[in-house]
């Protein structure tokens, strides 16, 4: 059966654009980015050092006066949401050149835009989930996640069947032998909410939902304050307390631009329902791992997808629906 409130998804235009806080110190346009006077002078005052610093590197190292422009309009790029077309595929290539110029090695980052008339949505079988974690492992290695902080955009939540869905009272540390007797399992990570309550209190605009309802990051933008950890009621977010150390031989260098591409220290990541493999026609690296077929991906507005059927057959909930987020992530049992 359907909720009322997935009438609403099914339209398209609907999201709109949260209004950037007052902070009452006055904004400047930066590269057409609303920024605090006090953070401006911070920002070209570090953007000076650090353009030096660069010049500086390139003449140590002997580096082109090609390379040294590259690091230069690297630095001061403008942020992904504001950028033409034309200055999308330059800051595209200008990555591609520095990860070859310091590995030696290519990598295709992409900058795959929203299809139209799709609507990104995900189902989760509660009935078939028997905490395996194979989705954690292919998330981890598809999406480049550091190594040595075990970070994880997905968690598998162990429950006791006597105490129903109490997250105070889960396991997601578990390293038992599973299925266990008497319990059951259910995953979480980003639901890429209709009304994300994340993207309305950062301070810079560095994430916002797409038109296929995926919600994203730019990493250069991220400021790392945290502010989004703090305002989302469903754990999905991570922050990168230290630059993240993925072997080189692990690397996956088909990447995307808000997906993920290397990220570094200080900024917020998480789940972006694979953006670098959804929006070529693939499912998430976590949909095609699951052993016993608990996850289901699909467009919300092709009335033929899987997805749709299970929506409309099956007796499906979201987490939290009181709060109005609208997340487009569902769980249902067989």
């Amino acid at each position: 059966m359907f909720v009322d409130s997935l009438k609403k998804l099914l339209s398209l235009g609907q999201y709109q654009k949260p209004d950037v806080p007052d902070y009452n110190d006055g904004y400047d346009q930066v590269f057409e980015k609303k920024m605090g006077r006090r953070s401006l002078f911070k920002t070209l005052t570090a953007g000076s050092i650090a353009a030096g610093a660069l010049v500086n590197q390139s003449c140590n190292l002997g580096m082109s006066s090609e390379n040294s422009s590259i690091h230069w309009d690297e630095y001061f790029k403008g942020n992904y949401k504001l950028m033409t077309d034309e200055e999308r595929k330059q800051t595209i290539d200008r990555l591609v050149h520095l990860y070859a110029e310091r590995t030696g090695k290519k990598v295709n980052i992409s900058s795959e835009k929203p299809l139209e008339g799709v609507l990104f949505g995900y189902a989760f079988n509660v009935s078939k989930c028997k905490g395996y974690m194979d989705c954690i492992n292919a998330c981890v290695e598809e999406n480049n996640q550091d190594r040595d902080s075990q970070m994880q955009y997905i968690r598998i939540h162990e429950f006791d069947q006597k105490h129903g869905i109490n997250f105070e009272l889960a396991d997601d540390s578990y390293t038992h032998e599973v299925p266990a007797e008497g319990h059951f399992y259910m995953g979480t990570q980003c639901f890429h909410c209709e009304n994300p309550p994340c993207t309305k209190v950062c301070p810079v605009e560095a994430t916002w939902q797409e038109e296929d309802g995926l919600v994203v990051i730019d990493y250069d933008w991220c400021v790392g304050c945290r502010y989004c950890l703090a305002a989302c009621p469903y754990d999905g977010r991570r922050f990168n307390w230290k630059t993240p150390h993925v072997p080189e031989d692990e690397i996956n260098k088909e990447q995307h631009y808000l997906g993920n591409r290397l990220r570094k220290k200080g900024v917020m990541e998480k789940c972006t329902f694979c953006v670098q493999r959804t929006r070529k026609g693939k499912n998430p690296a976590c949909v095609e791992a699951c052993p016993t077929g608990a996850r289901t991906f699909g467009n919300l507005l092709d009335p033929n997808s899987e997805l749709r059927y299970i929506l409309e057959n099956k007796k499906v909930f979201r987490l939290k629906e009181d709060l109005g987020t609208e997340p487009k992530f569902w769980y249902y049992m067989d």
